[in-house]
């Protein structure tokens, strides 16, 4: 819930996440805010990064909570056998996020195949849409 649903919250947005097991919040990043995860059942693999080769990966359990600066890329992984539920809180009243398949299919593929180093055939195959959650089956 944000600032949307609840005006008098300019500071704060949660929401509730479900990974099924083994499905992948995939990269992103925020660009307005710093995140909380509190996992509230099962088990997620968080993976983060920085500027300057700045990366970390971390297992949060139930019960567990984790940080991500604001503009750090990062996924969460469902990496246990039951469904995950995290709770994700932002510290501004409008939720932002900028998915690396949303931003990869806004790109046009000559510019990907120069700046990846990567032929184009293999750039055709990158998403043309936002992904959001992956999941095993596809």
């Amino acid at each position: 819930m944000s600032q949307n649903e609840f005006p008098i919250a300019t500071t704060i947005t949660g929401i509730v996440l479900e990974l099924e097991p083994g499905a992948l919040r995939e990269l992103h990043w925020h660009p307005n805010a710093d995140e909380w995860q509190y996992v509230m059942e099962g088990s997620i693999s968080v993976t983060m990064f920085g500027a300057k080769g700045r990366y970390a990966i971390e297992t949060l359990n139930k019960g567990d909570v984790g940080y991500i600066p604001q503009g750090y890329g990062h996924s969460l992984e469902n990496t246990g056998t039951e469904k995950a539920r995290i709770l994700i809180a932002f510290n501004t009243g409008e939720y932002q996020a900028i998915d690396l398949s949303e931003w990869l299919a806004s790109n046009p593929d000559y510019l990907l195949t120069a700046h990846f180093n990567q032929q184009s055939r293999a750039v055709r195959q990158f998403p043309k849409r936002d992904v959001f959650i992956a999941t095993k089956e596809g």
